[in-house]
């Protein structure tokens, strides 16, 4: 892959395209990324962040900002997203994803290409979408996800969000691949349960893959240790 990696100092500012890992939250990623700059650069400080968060059970394209690249970071958190992934029918989790066991199970016997289609279009533009009780939202200075896991359910209001594309790209009941472009804050989970619920059944995210963010495509990305090989690689080639 050619160097994307500009040739001015993560200091002075620069942006990073990145595939998470599963099971790593996206802070975990700043972190890393973080410790390994101020190890190699020898730095006490520096700043670094992410433009959206991703689950921890997703993966896929993060833009990490560090120096003062971060001031762009609104920007790209403005952009559309792209994901991938694969919906589960016949059940719902409390965390609308494969993090949570089932807890309750649905028919799937009644349905059909026809209904599915039926579905799938009426999310397609501007809609109201509830998110999850497991999300960062915060309510009262306190991350809904805490609330959930002490057994605490609020009422969440609905957000505007738009989902520009949605389409099926493979249906093997219980399971159905897809691929969606929608607006920033979307969620995914919601979108998965919600379709779940049009479908007079259950529904759950199984898998997720975040494919692009406006111009940006996760064939362009580092893989996360090879990016920090390249970090050490960097600085020793480079005074600060």
């Amino acid at each position: 892959m050619e160097d994307p990696l500009p040739s001015r100092s993560f200091i002075d500012g620069t942006c990073l395209l990145v595939n998470k890992p599963q099971g790593w939250t996206s802070f975990d990623v700043v972190n890393k990324i973080r410790s390994g700059l101020k190890h190699s650069l020898g730095l006490k400080k520096i700043k670094v962040g992410h433009a959206g968060t991703l689950d921890p059970m997703a993966t896929g394209l993060l833009i990490i900002c560090t120096g003062k690249s971060t001031k762009k970071l609104a920007d790209y958190q403005g952009l559309s997203k792209e994901y991938k992934g694969t919906i589960t029918l016949g059940a719902t989790t409390p965390s609308y994803d494969a993090e949570t066991e089932p807890d309750a199970i649905f028919p799937t016997e009644h349905i059909s290409e026809e209904s599915l289609n039926t579905a799938r279009q009426s999310f397609i533009g501007d809609i109201e979408q509830v998110p999850p009780m497991f999300s960062a939202i915060k309510v009262d200075g306190q991350p809904l996800y805490k609330k959930a896991r002490q057994g605490i359910v609020l009422e969440v209001a609905p957000r505007p969000v738009t989902i520009y594309e949605f389409e099926f790209t493979n249906i093997n009941l219980p399971t159905i691949d897809f691929r969606v472009k929608c607006s920033k804050g979307t969620y995914i989970r919601s979108l998965a349960f919600d379709l779940g619920k049009a479908l007079n059944s259950g529904g759950y995210l199984s898998e997720l893959c975040r494919t692009k963010v406006g111009k940006f495509n996760i064939e362009d990305a580092w893989d996360l240790e090879a990016l920090m090989d390249h970090i050490e690689d960097f600085a020793s080639n480079s005074t600060t």
